[in-house]
């Protein structure tokens, strides 16, 4: 093996990633797809742990199951101890990709025997940053994602995307390229074969390097004021709700913090800024109106935030 190579790279990226986050940690899963990310990881895991890999069939192309096959064998002879294949079915909530997404991650959840390896890289990063930026998400959707989510592992966000296909290259495997990354229906592909590359083109390269390191400042922000607001939360509880004078005279970003944490202990889903912000106007600016509706984890319920006496609370109604 090169000690300059893909692989090499590889392996020092996973080895320092759990030096620092999973210290003694015996054994780990790697979520397989079976394409070049994903391969080149599990190729490098499970030389030095072992190593189930967790292969999850969505059933949404006619030949998943020749995929998830193909995946498993390529797995036990790269040396996992196991490799699974978890069948699942996914619902139409949240459009397609999003509905993958979860199906995917609560079956890996469901069937996990230890931390789970996802193969995510640098230019995945990049596109999720560009992505929040293009939704008006927040600052939190513009952080991306966390290299250490427990269960959730990404040892490779610093690592780009031809390190990994290089590796599979270097180790002659062959991956499998699922059709979906190269579908101009799906938002997530477009970003990756036509925006990015514009963009690197038209800012002179770096970008997805730029995006990435974007994200990694702002998670240092959203978590210092994520625990700020932690911090804040006894002082503004009544039991039955937040008190809004008290919210009133914390600063802006803490209390829309505040906010936000409260929604989600109450059982609210898929919160948006923009939800937040109108959650955050009935202390703000307060006229008598009505509440805000936000997503609620009960099915057929609809979870609204209004303002009763002086106290944000929570209530649920029908759909």
């Amino acid at each position: 093996m090169d000690r300059q190579g893909p692989v090499a790279h590889l392996r020092r990226a996973v080895t320092e990633f759990a030096q620092t986050y999973l210290g003694d940690t015996d054994r780990w899963c790697v979520g397989l797809s079976g394409g070049p990310d994903s391969l080149a990881l599990i190729a490098v895991a499970a030389r030095l742990r072992p190593t189930t890999a967790l292969i999850v069939d969505h059933g949404l192309q006619a030949d998943s199951a020749i995929v998830t096959e193909t995946a498993r064998a390529q797995a036990i002879s790269l040396g996992c101890t196991e490799a699974r294949v978890l069948r699942v079915a996914v619902t139409s909530d949240g459009g397609p990709e999003a509905a993958a997404r979860a199906a995917r991650y609560r079956a890996l959840d469901a069937n996990r025997d230890g931390p789970v390896l996802l193969a995510h890289t640098l230019d995945d990063q990049a596109e999720t940053v560009l992505l929040g930026l293009g939704r008006g998400s927040g600052a939190r959707s513009i952080a991306g994602m966390r290299p250490h989510d427990p269960p959730w592992c990404r040892p490779l966000l610093g690592v780009r995307r031809t390190v990994t296909h290089g590796a599979c290259t270097e180790l002659g495997l062959a991956p499998w390229r699922d059709p979906h990354n190269a579908d101009r229906r799906f938002t997530r592909a477009r970003l990756r074969g036509e925006v990015l590359p514009l963009l690197e083109d038209v800012l002179g390269g770096g970008v997805a390097e730029a995006l990435a390191r974007t994200a990694t400042a702002l998670r240092e922000d959203t978590d210092l004021i994520d625990a700020i607001a932690a911090d804040a939360l006894p002082g503004v509880s009544t039991g039955a709700g937040l008190d809004t004078a008290a919210l009133a005279v914390l600063p802006a970003p803490v209390r829309r913090r505040v906010i936000r944490g409260w929604l989600l202990a109450g059982g609210a889903v898929g919160l948006t800024d923009k939800q937040i912000r109108g959650v955050d106007t009935l202390i703000t600016g307060w006229r008598g109106q009505g509440g805000v509706a936000v997503g609620s984890r009960l099915r057929g319920r609809r979870l609204f935030a209004g303002r009763r006496d002086g106290v944000l609370v929570l209530r649920q109604q029908a759909i």
